[in-house]
């Protein structure tokens, strides 16, 4: 869930791109100084589990392709099982799609009304449950949105389907009243981007919308048949869903019985409440995983095939792990900001560090150890044609430019430094489409041994 931490400073940018329009300067002007200010006090809090890292041994210099990652590098990620439950799986159920079409036929299934039909007239009693979490802000805007579209299946089926609507604790009293639609996202929103379908998971960056299935290019990775991980976030969805408020048939909404109201009830005990949801699911999943990975996997980190070979056992030993990091700031769950910061930090010379973003807007701290890291950096950015908002009218019309002159600030930053040849910035550019990827990739490599 990202808590638009990054939003005060773009907008303060944005504004200097708006000669003309002096009295929405200077009204969101002021609210950005405000949510900058809270956000200072906020970062004095320094994270001490960052020290736990960074005084780790340090994996040996890479070198240059051809290249494997190194079993070093692989045990150096292990000490991420300290914040969050730790999920070894098979390479061969990740599966990673390159393109909207493939997304698409992944998602395609039975009609969903058609699906809860059959079950209400099946024999026995169906345990099927539809959940469905989506942002307040987002999934209201406009006279036809998400939850006018979802209400029909909520009266049809109230036992089965569940529709919850999360809202930022942070947009609340006159700012409320005041920030208009779609500039109100910028307050906070719910951005958790999970498909879930029994035990396989989709994680991705993409929503429902046509040209996520067309020609918005986005990430996604396909995590087929892992029941533990798909159980995690069942978990964590209801837990999100628990803290936000219920869409109800004649399109009201209500908080869960027993829970703060997350804009007019008390702003710390909303969060103190949602934090105690979130964590406790976070830390019940890790204490399960460490106990299963004790008894199975990290016995000997080195041997694990030739054990379940002993054991009897033929499910394929994982060689994949995967560690669900989870940002909440309004929450106080800093767990993504605290492990990026940190694998930033340990990135040394040899190493290379990808990152991709449709919208290149890094935090002061993330651009200073991008420039501060001796590692290799390949930028990929979306160019002003494939920004979402290009064309767009209004104020939006003029956020692909305010995205150019962020990354000409931080470009002419690298050079001063005498940078350019580390870290290198590319633009994604594909005729009629939009590109909507983030992402990184970091990676220890070392000459594969000759056979």
């Amino acid at each position: 869930m990202a808590a638009a931490a990054a939003g005060p400073v773009f907008w303060r940018r944005l504004l200097g791109l708006l000669p003309g329009r002096p009295g929405l300067a200077a009204l969101l002007g002021r609210l950005s100084d405000r949510f900058g200010r809270n956000r200072d006090r906020r970062r004095r809090r320094s994270p001490w589990l960052l020290l736990a890292p960074l005084l780790s041994p340090t994996a040996p210099q890479a070198t240059a392709p051809p290249c494997c990652l190194c079993p070093e590098g692989v045990h150096r990620f292990q000490w991420i099982r300290s914040l969050v439950p730790e999920f070894g799986v098979c390479s061969s159920r990740v599966r990673v799609l390159s393109a909207p079409a493939e997304f698409f036929e992944l998602m395609k299934v039975d009609c969903l009304e058609s699906t809860l039909e059959k079950s209400l007239q099946a024999k026995s009693p169906s345990d099927l449950k539809v959940s469905i979490l989506l942002d307040f802000m987002r999934g209201s805007r406009g006279r036809k949105n998400s939850r006018t579209m979802l209400l029909p299946l909520l009266r049809r089926f109230p036992g089965q389907v569940r529709v919850s609507l999360f809202h930022t604790p942070n947009l609340r009293g006159l700012l409320r009243l005041l920030v208009p639609e779609r500039f109100n996202e910028t307050i906070g929103l719910q951005h958790i981007k999970v498909y879930l379908f029994d035990d396989s998971v989709i994680l991705s960056g993409a929503n429902l919308s046509d040209s996520y299935f067309t020609n918005r290019q986005d990430r996604y990775v396909f995590l087929q048949d892992c029941p533990d991980l798909a159980d995690f976030f069942t978990e964590l969805v209801d837990a999100v869903g628990d803290v936000s408020l219920q869409l109800q048939g004649d399109d009201t909404v209500q908080v869960v019985e027993g829970m703060v109201h997350p804009y007019k009830g008390d702003r710390a005990a909303y969060c103190k409440a949602a934090n105690a949801r979130v964590m406790g699911v976070i830390n019940s999943a890790r204490t399960r995983q460490q106990m299963l990975h004790a008894q199975t996997f990290h016995g000997d980190a080195l041997g694990p095939q030739e054990d379940a070979a002993a054991a009897g056992d033929r499910r394929p030993a994982p060689d994949t792990w995967i560690y669900p990091l989870v940002q909440m700031k309004p929450f106080e769950i800093q767990i993504d900001e605290a492990v990026t910061a940190t694998l930033l930090t340990e990135a040394e010379c040899g190493a290379r560090v990808y990152l991709t973003t449709g919208y290149f807007n890094l935090t002061q701290a993330y651009m200073d150890l991008v420039l501060g890291t001796r590692a290799e950096y390949q930028i990929l950015l979306a160019s002003p044609e494939v920004n979402g908002f290009f064309g767009a009218k209004g104020v939006a019309g003029a956020i692909p430019a305010a995205y150019v002159h962020i990354e000409r600030q931080f470009y002419r930053e690298v050079c001063c430094l005498g940078q350019q040849e580390r870290v290198r910035l590319q633009e994604y550019w594909r005729r009629d489409w939009t590109f909507h990827a983030k992402g990184r990739c970091t990676g220890t490599w070392r000459p594969r041994s000759p056979s």
